[in-house]
């Protein structure tokens, strides 16, 4: 079997995840699909970026939706990493990208293409954010029967399954991926930048997710399970059943050699990797010495 291989943020061992320099090289590393998150700007623009908040990954501070998409693009989101950036991938103000520079990256590589969209919520917006997601995408020609645009063929992503379930009256159940990870309440109160009773709050509604979307990928609802590598160590016999009752699963963040390993003795169909081109060649040298 060959994996489908996902560039997790772009090739963001290389650079910033979520750049256009990330986004180029994934593409260049031959990966088969590439993974975004994406979030909403103040005046209701679709960008592809991680956190809440913009004080990790970029010179701004202060939550992503309270600032407009202007505002974005004065700010700086790849220098933090220390690499430079080739002239090809363009310059440190053409770094920050909409999900329509997406597409527009993906439109010109000249082969077919998946796209993993992760919907971050909670989102001050509510289920808006998905809703804009569609519409942009149904401007642009998206075919909701195929859930392809031109070369590309989307899935839809989250942790969130309100946001899953709300997507299921307009998006094809195979296209459509449950995310599932163990929580753990200190991880969780030093991304958010929480104190200890918000984080609590915040703790007891994503276990009450991750509860539901188990139940999801159980009840077959969703055509995709994404779990993170933790959770396929520490939940083996529950991934097994999955694979075992025809489940399609996308594990995330498959960098480690003994994570690619176990992904392959599972029968891991679809692998998201901040190393692409990295881990092509493990499975490829895994599939000679088979």
């Amino acid at each position: 079997m060959k994996q489908k291989i996902f560039a997790h943020r772009g090739s963001s061992a290389a650079f910033a995840e979520n750049t256009r320099a990330a986004y180029l090289q994934a593409i260049a590393d031959g990966a088969d699909g590439l993974e975004c998150d994406i979030h909403l700007t103040a005046d209701l623009k679709l960008i592809c970026f991680h956190d809440f908040d913009l004080d990790r990954t970029s010179t701004g501070t202060g939550h992503v939706a309270d600032h407009t998409l202007d505002e974005l693009l004065r700010l700086d989101f790849s220098s933090w990493r220390g690499v430079p950036i080739p002239p090809e991938y363009g310059g440190v103000a053409d770094q920050l990208m909409t999900l329509d520079a997406l597409i527009d990256l993906m439109r010109a590589a000249g082969r077919p293409l998946d796209l993993a969209v992760e919907l971050k919520h909670p989102s001050p917006f509510g289920q808006t954010l998905e809703d804009e997601l569609l519409k942009y995408l149904m401007a642009e020609g998206w075919e909701p029967e195929s859930s392809r645009l031109d070369n590309i063929t989307i899935s839809f992503m989250s942790f969130h399954p309100d946001a899953v379930q709300h997507l299921d009256d307009h998006v094809p159940t195979d296209h459509l991926c449950q995310l599932v990870d163990d929580i753990e309440a200190e991880e969780i109160r030093g991304s958010l930048f929480m104190g200890k009773l918000t984080a609590g709050a915040v703790v007891a509604l994503l276990r009450r997710a991750l509860s539901e979307g188990e139940q999801l990928i159980e009840a077959g609802a969703v055509g995709l399970a994404g779990p993170g590598i933790d959770y396929v160590r520490a939940h083996r016999p529950v991934i097994e059943r999955w694979l075992a009752a025809g489940r399609r699963l996308r594990v995330w963040t498959v960098d480690d050699p003994a994570d690619v390993q176990l992904c392959r003795e599972l029968g891991i169909q679809e692998i998201t990797t901040n190393r692409p081109a990295e881990v092509r060649t493990m499975l490829e040298a895994g599939r000679l010495s088979a």
